[in-house]
């Protein structure tokens, strides 16, 4: 099974501000619909079906982002996503937009969601068939926390800008 998913958007001049960059509350939009679209294609995974099947999803409880370059009104951008890490009742993914080559990162995103229960409205655990999918597809990377690895990032970034 795939452990990084990735799909392809065009930014649209609705998520834009005024000087044609995609708005940063959007970018958020942008993440989570890219990785529900993932899920689907690639593992097969309907939140909302499963949702309605088990009374059970997944609920977000933060969000950290940083924006290294602004993606641009009508621009291709690819979206990466994978899971970082898992516990029983949660679950962890890094999310990386990009220019359509590749070669320019404009933004990381981690976000937690927890498996929650609509019956009960409280955290639940996850089924063992999701725990199984969870360690057959994680790729957890080197940081330990979200201000390590985009700190990393940026030194990465300062360094290709400097001259040989």
């Amino acid at each position: 099974m795939e452990k990084v998913l990735k799909s392809k958007t065009k930014v649209r001049f609705q998520d834009c501000d005024p000087f044609n960059h995609l708005n940063n509350g959007k970018y958020l939009d942008y993440f989570m619909n890219a990785r529900e679209d993932q899920l689907l294609e690639y593992y097969g995974l309907d939140i909302y079906k499963i949702a309605k099947e088990t009374q059970k999803s997944w609920v977000v409880v933060s969000n950290q982002i940083a924006y290294f370059k602004p993606a641009l009104l009508m621009e291709t951008i690819i979206i990466e996503s994978q899971l970082i890490s898992f516990t029983p009742k949660s679950i962890q993914i890094e999310l990386r937009m990009f220019n359509a080559k590749q070669t320019e990162l404009k933004a990381v995103n981690w976000v937690n969601f927890v498996h929650y229960d609509l019956t009960t409205q409280k955290a639940t655990n996850h089924s063992d068939e999701f725990m199984n999918l969870f360690g057959s597809v994680l790729f957890p990377i080197e940081h330990q926390s979200f201000e390590e690895r985009t700190a990393n990032i940026h030194k990465a970034l300062f360094q290709t800008l400097q001259p040989a």
